[in-house]
């Protein structure tokens, strides 16, 4: 896991490896309110990528994170969202929750050749539980 902050242009930075998750620094951490967001490839020019079977999460599966002391974060899928990249709901993704919630984003939709870059992102929110 690495630590992401914001791109010159304003936006999140995403990870420049494909086989790194990155966190949104910052944005909430596990155990505290609000999102933790965290972000991954979904693939490249050499196959599948970090976040490549992200797509697969349905609502009730178990996202567990590993926090800094050790212990394990336990969350549950609550839904998935797949958003228009030119039309992302940054406040809704970003913005203050009253619960321990995850976000986990990647790249979906149509492949954009000229751009090199997905259409879509993928958020999958997930609510702690253990």
């Amino acid at each position: 896991m690495i630590d992401l902050g914001l791109a010159a242009d304003g936006t999140a930075e995403v990870p420049a490896d494909f086989d790194d998750a990155g966190w949104f620094t910052p944005g909430g951490r596990p155990g505290a309110r609000g999102p933790t967001v965290l972000m991954g490839h979904v693939d490249s020019t050499a196959g599948p990528a970090v976040f490549y079977e992200l797509r697969d999460l349905q609502p009730g599966d178990a996202v567990e994170l590993t926090v800094a002391d050790g212990t394990v974060a336990v969350y549950a899928v609550t839904g998935t969202e797949q958003v228009a990249k030119d039309t992302f709901p940054t406040e809704a993704v970003f913005g203050a929750t009253a619960q321990d919630v995850v976000r986990l984003i990647t790249c979906t939709g149509d492949f954009d050749g000229g751009a090199r870059s997905y259409t879509d992102n993928l958020v999958v929110t997930a609510e702690r539980v253990g």
